[in-house]
Parts: structure tokens; C-alpha cells; sequence
């Protein structure tokens, strides 16, 4: 940063860097790699002369500091940018006019009769004489000839001035590495410090990304609150809170794919246009956003649980409610790998927001119990649902929820309970068909016999070893994991150009 003379602007944010503190910056970010050839194109265009001075003042120290061969073109080089450079070379056409040390560049074209006129720039009065005049047709033919003459002289007695310079040149044979290539550990460390950094600041980038990561989600969870707070524990209390399970798992799948797709983007973007220059693994990308995301989507998850939680248990069972944020945040990561696995090839937020919707709309419809009883299932849906995250994840929460005494013999209403009515069965054939429909689940363990096990299944679903809830709770965590995973290996693919190409535009 000090050779770059970029220490007084260190936290300042990039956008707001002038336009010769920003040249500089990007001339820095390929230095640091320590390069033993730096070609620059233009590094001076559209600069002020103080700028310019500035920039090719810097580029020689890094050159003799570092032992890094430095290549530019200039289109108009400056007088005062004359003692920077090592050497120069004049091309027109393709062809050499002169290539050499610049210090005896005026020894040279004076000895074959163009001698630089007092008070002129050298530079710059050497490049218009290797340049073609097309003022006019006679114009055009002379200074052609002329640079034909140039391009002959210098083949024929330009030799020496070549060899000395090739000479000089090879006395560089080791450059002095400034820093050496940083090892995986310092690379995933700085890929980590890095994305904390556009998290935690006061710019709106970093509140956007702040709110996204901590608020999207209990936000959705406060709205479910407001819509469920009054739900009674009646019979119809089995489907309402069923429903409430269904909003909160399928609410956090969505919000957490919504929320990847916005937020992983940028990165995904500036990493296909750095592992082009081989900084760093798309594996060591995914787990610096790991490292960051999962501590937020944790803390996102459990506050959410905690607003819901009351409307569905029991508030002195600590235990449960930690299950049950737990089955939350698996749903959080196993939404947002997925939504990486496919913003790897698409480019597109809103084709990957599709793309991800409607997959996950799909093992919702099949696996989650509450759309579809798995009792209506042919045999080959009923075992598609055991492939799917939504299947573990929405048995343990049925089952954590409805496995409460609270579930028990529940009343229809105020003023018609469950117990009495069945009483009643034996003296009224009507009364009979009443009842069956008011009071149709004796338990939640009845419940949950009738939404999740296979038609031709038999015995007590408090334990069948599918619906047991460490398995369960154990099963969508592999899930989440499985795929984080995945996904490492998924950006370690060499991907074809035309779809790398897309993401460096």
C-alpha cells in the first residue's frame, strides 16, 4: 500500500477511490502475486500529468525493488516519464524501429541523422517519426518511406544496441520474490476476512447483507406468528398446526434460496474471474462462505423457532425447542447448497431463483406429508421420498410437535369434547357418524399414522425405526452436509468456456 501510495485511502471503499487511486490499485492486485513479467496496456490512458508521473514512478520501483520485467505501451509519453524507463521500443506497422536502452536512444537516431531538436520531448519526437502521416497522399508516401529507411537502418546497425540489451537483460536470472505464493490456509483465511468485511460495515451493501443473513427469516417466522397466535387446542388443531410445520419448513427453504441468490452472486462472479489467474479453488470459496454463512443462518434459524415454537409446545421443554430450530437450519443449508449448485451454471438470478423453486416445489409435493398422505402413494412414490431432505425433516418436526401429551383425546370445541361424545356412540347411530367426523383423531400419534406411513403399514409408529427422531433429525443433517460437499467438488469441475465466459463479462 505504501509503494502504491494508497496508505491514506486503506479504508476507504473502492468505489469512492479517484481515478489514478484506482489505476494504482488494480496495478497492486497484480503485483502481489509477484509477477516475473507484468505487461500493461495503456496503464497512463485518460491521467493527469501529475498522475501519470506518479504511476510510472511507481511502476519503476517496483521493477528494481522487486526484479519484476515490466512491459507498457504509451500512446503519448511525457518528458518527465523519460528517466523511469529501462528501455524502449518503437514499432509501426509491425515492424522495429528502434528497441533498446532508452539512454541510447538519443545516441542512436542522432548518429543515423535524426538528431532531437532542443527543448523537445524524445519520447515523443521519436514516436511521431515512426509514425504514419496521413494528412495527406504525399504526406502518407514520404513518412512511409521513411519509416521503411528507419525499419532497415536499425536491422542493419541496430544489432549491437539488441545484444547489449539482451545482455543486460540477462543478468536478471532470479527476481527477488517480494512475498512468495501464499499457502491454502492464508488463502482461505484472507478469502474469509474478506467477505466479513462487506458483511460488517455501515455501507448499504453491508446492512443489505446484514439484514438479509439475520432478519429475512424471523421476519417470515413473525408473520406466522401473527396468522397462528390464536389457534385453539381443538381437534382442528392437528391440521392447523401440521400447516404452521409446513409454512415454517417450506418458508425457510424458500428465503434461504432467496436469500443465497442474492448475496452468493457477487462472489461467484469475482471467483470465476480470479481462479482464471489461479488465486484460489472454487472449494476454498465455498468453505470461506461456509465459515461465514452457517454462524448466521444458526442465529437466524433459532430466533425464528423461537417465535413459533410457543404456538406449537411446550415452552419448559428447552430440548425440543433446540430439535426443532435444529430441523430449521437444516432446511436453511440444505436450501442455500442447492441454490450454489445451480448458480454455478446459471447466470441469471431470476432463472436460478426458477430453476430452485421448482425443485424444491417438487419433493414438497411428494415428501412432506402434509400436501399428500403417504398412505395415497403407489409403492415407487412412496420410496421416491426417501431420497429427499423434506422427508426426514418434516417427519421429525410432525413427530416432535404431536408426540406431546397436549394431543391426547383433544376436544372439538368449547363445548364439545372428544371423550363424551364418543360415550354417546352406543344410544345413537347418528350421534356415531357425528363424532367420527368432529373427533377424527383419537392422538397425535394417530396423526401422524395417517400422513406418514405406507398403505399397507402395521404397528405403532412410536417405534417404527423411520420415525425415530434422532435417525430423523440425523438424516437431514447428512443431507445438508452431503451436499456442502457436493458442491466442493462441483466447483473443482472444469467448467466448458462458453459457460466461464458468461461470468467474466
Amino acid at each position: 500500500m505504501a509503494d502504491l501510495a494508497l496508505s491514506q485511502v486503506a479504508h476507504r471503499c473502492v468505489t469512492n477511490l479517484s481515478k489514478s487511486e484506482y489505476r494504482r490499485l488494480i496495478i497492486g492486485v497484480q503485483l502481489i502475486k509477484d509477477p516475473v513479467i507484468l505487461l500493461l496496456d495503456e496503464p497512463t490512458w485518460d491521467l493527469d500529468p501529475l498522475s501519470t508521473y506518479l504511476v510510472i514512478s511507481i511502476l519503476s520501483n517496483a521493477a528494481k525493488k522487486y526484479g519484476t520485467a515490466i512491459v507498457l505501451t504509451m500512446e503519448k509519453p511525457r518528458s518527465d516519464v523519460f528517466p523511469f524507463l529501462d528501455r524502449v521500443v518503437y514499432l509501426c506497422l509491425g515492424d522495429v524501429v528502434y528497441a533498446g536502452p532508452t539512454r541510447n536512444l538519443l545516441d542512436y537516431f542522432g548518429s543515423i541523422g535524426f538528431p532531437c531538436p532542443q527543448l523537445e520531448n524524445p519520447l515523443m519526437y521519436y514516436l511521431c517519426l515512426s509514425t504514419v502521416d496521413r494528412r495527406s497522399r504525399e504526406r502518407f508516401i514520404e513518412s512511409n518511406h521513411q519509416i521503411a529507411a528507419l525499419v532497415e537502418k536499425f536491422r542493419l546497425e541496430g544489432q549491437g544496441i539488441m545484444q547489449g540489451h539482451m545482455g543486460e537483460h540477462s543478468r536478471i536470472v532470479n527476481p527477488n520474490r517480494a512475498y512468495g505464493k501464499p499457502g491454502g490456509f492464508h488463502v482461505l483465511w484472507l478469502l474469509y476476512v474478506r467477505m466479513l468485511a462487506s458483511i460488517f460495515n455501515l455501507k448499504k451493501n453491508g446492512l443489505k447483507q446484514m439484514c438479509m443473513r439475520l432478519f429475512m427469516l424471523p421476519l417470515y417466522f413473525f408473520i406466522l406468528w401473527i396468522f397462528y397466535n390464536e389457534a385453539k387446542n381443538y381437534q382442528r388443531a392437528f391440521i392447523t398446526k401440521s400447516g404452521l410445520i409446513f409454512n415454517a419448513m417450506v418458508g425457510t427453504y424458500f428465503i434461504s434460496i432467496m436469500n443465497t441468490i442474492c448475496l452468493f452472486g457477487p462472489y461467484r462472479t469475482r471467483y470465476y474471474q480470479e481462479s482464471q489467474e489461479g488465486l484460489y479453488s472454487g472449494a476454498s470459496l465455498l468453505l470461506s462462505w461456509n465459515l461465514v454463512s452457517l454462524p448466521f443462518s444458526c442465529i437466524s434459524a433459532f430466533a425464528s423457532a423461537a417465535i413459533v415454537y410457543p404456538i406449537l409446545g411446550d415452552i419448559s421443554e428447552p430440548l425440543d425447542y433446540a430439535f426443532f430450530a435444529l430441523a430449521l437450519w437444516s432446511c436453511c443449508i440444505y436450501a442455500e447448497q442447492q441454490a450454489i449448485a445451480v448458480m454455478m451454471i446459471v447466470k441469471t438470478g431470476m432463472v436460478a431463483a426458477v430453476v430452485n423453486v421448482y425443485i424444491t416445489c417438487v419433493y414438497i409435493m411428494l415428501a412432506s406429508g402434509v400436501l399428500r398422505s403417504y398412505r395415497g402413494y403407489e409403492d415407487w412414490l412412496y420410496y421416491l421420498t426417501y431420497i429427499t431432505h423434506t422427508r426426514y425433516t418434516s417427519i421429525f418436526l410432525h413427530r416432535n410437535i404431536f408426540k406431546q401429551p397436549t394431543f391426547n383425546v383433544m376436544p372439538y370445541s368449547e363445548q364439545e369434547n372428544c371423550t363424551s361424545i364418543t360415550s354417546l356412540i352406543q344410544t345413537s347411530s347418528s350421534l356415531n357418524t357425528n363424532s367420527n367426523a368432529n373427533c377424527r383423531y383419537a392422538t397425535g400419534k394417530a396423526f401422524l399414522t395417517e400422513r406418514f406411513t405406507a398403505k399397507n403399514f402395521v404397528g405403532d409408529i412410536y417405534t417404527a425405526g423411520d420415525f425415530n427422531m434422532e435417525f430423523n433429525l440425523g438424516i437431514s443433517f447428512a443431507f445438508s452436509v452431503g451436499i456442502m460437499v457436493l458442491n466442493k467438488f462441483l466447483y473443482l469441475l472444469p467448467l466448458p468456456g462458453y459457460i466461464t465466459d458468461k461470468f467474466r463479462e
